[in-house]
C-alpha cells in the first residue's frame, strides 16, 4: 500500500510539473501578451515594445521558462506582471471563497448522495427508485450556466427570496449569497453519485456474503449499512475525486454567473490580461488539488473495499 501509494505520488509530482509547463507554452501561444492588454486604449508599437521590455517579456521563452521553475522549486509562485502583486497574495484573496464554497459543496454531497442511493436501491424498481432515477437523469443533464440563471431569474428576482449575485457583498460575512450556488454545485454530482451508489448497493445486495449475513439473523439495516454498504462506497469513493476535479471547473462558472470573488473569477481574468504567472499559479494549484484528491480516493478505495486496490 505505500509503495503504491509513493509510486503514485511521484507521478502525480511529475504531472503537476508537466502541466505547469503545457500551460507556459500554451499562453504563450495566444495572441498578444500582458503588454498588449496593459496598452489599453493607445496600442502604440513603440509603448507595447517599452512595457514589455519593463516586464521582462521580451526575453526568450526558455530563459523565462527556467527562471519560473527555479522560483517555483523555492516556493516563489512569481509576481503578476499586471498588478505587480505576489501570485500567492492574489490566488490566496480568492481562495477563502472558494474553498468555502467548494467546502461545503463536498460537506453536503456525501451524506445526500449516499442516502439517496441507499434509499434508492432498498426496493429496486419501485415507485420511489424510479421516481429518484427520473429526477436524477433530468437534473444531471441541466448545464450549471443554464440552472445558475434559472435559480437567479426565480429566487433572486421572482421570488426576491436570495440575493441573486454577490455586488456589493463579502460572502464570508454573509454568506447567504452562497446558497443558489451551493444549490448548482451540488445538483449534478448528486445525481451521479446517487445513481452509482444505488446500482453499487443493488449488485452487494445480491453477493453471497449479504445473503449470508442474512441467513445469519442480521437485522436488514446491520447488512445493509455495515455490509453491504462500505463495498458500495469503493466506487463512489473514485466518482467523489472525479467530482471534485469537476469542482475546479464549476466554480468558474458558478463565480461568473452570481459574481462571486473566489480564484474562478481571478483566472478568467489573469486570462483576459495575459497575466502569465496568475494563469500558472492557478493552473498548479488545480493540479495539485486533482492529483491528492485522486490519491485519497484510491487509498479510501482500498480500505473500503481491499480487493478493489490495484498494484498494491
Amino acid at each position: 500500500m505505500r509503495n503504491y501509494l509513493g509510486r503514485r505520488a511521484l507521478l502525480g509530482l511529475a504531472q503537476v510539473l508537466t502541466l505547469a509547463v503545457a500551460v507556459f507554452l500554451l499562453v504563450e501561444a495566444l495572441p498578444g501578451d500582458a503588454a498588449v492588454a496593459l496598452a489599453g486604449d493607445d496600442p502604440d508599437p513603440g509603448r507595447i515594445e517599452r512595457i514589455r521590455a519593463s516586464l521582462g517579456l521580451d526575453r526568450p521563452i526558455l530563459e523565462r521558462l527556467l527562471d519560473w521553475l527555479t522560483a517555483l522549486a523555492h516556493g516563489d509562485l512569481g509576481t503578476s506582471v499586471v498588478s505587480g502583486r505576489a501570485v500567492t497574495d492574489i490566488i490566496g484573496a480568492g481562495l477563502g471563497v472558494t474553498a468555502t464554497l467548494a467546502g461545503a459543496t463536498l460537506v453536503l454531497l456525501v451524506p445526500l448522495a449516499v442516502g439517496l442511493g441507499v434509499l434508492a436501491a432498498r426496493r429496486p424498481g419501485s415507485r420511489l427508485d424510479r421516481g429518484l432515477t427520473a429526477v436524477f437523469i433530468g437534473l444531471h443533464a441541466v448545464p450549471e450556466f443554464a440552472l445558475a440563471i434559472l435559480l437567479v431569474a426565480v429566487f433572486g428576482i421572482g421570488l426576491g427570496w436570495l440575493p441573486p449575485t454577490a455586488v456589493g457583498v463579502d460572502p464570508l460575512l454573509d454568506p447567504v449569497v452562497l446558497l443558489l450556488p451551493l444549490v448548482v454545485l451540488l445538483a449534478r454530482p448528486v445525481c451521479s453519485i446517487s445513481r452509482l451508489v444505488r446500482a453499487s448497493m443493488i449488485t452487494a445486495n445480491g453477493a453471497e456474503y449479504v445473503r449470508h449475513a442474512h441467513r445469519l439473523g442480521l437485522s436488514g439495516r446491520r447488512v445493509r449499512l455495515a455490509h453491504a454498504l462500505p463495498n458500495a462506497l469503493a466506487p463512489a469513493a473514485t466518482q467523489l475525486a472525479r467530482t471534485t476535479d469537476w469542482l475546479l471547473g464549476g466554480v468558474v462558472v458558478v463565480e461568473a454567473v452570481f459574481v462571486l470573488p473566489g480564484v474562478g473569477t481571478v483566472l478568467v481574468d489573469a486570462v483576459a490580461a495575459r497575466d502569465l504567472p496568475v494563469v500558472q499559479g492557478l493552473a498548479l494549484l488545480f493540479a495539485t488539488t486533482t492529483v491528492t484528491v485522486n490519491l485519497m480516493a484510491d487509498a479510501l478505495s482500498f480500505r473500503l473495499a481491499p480487493r478493489a486496490g490495484v498494484g498494491v
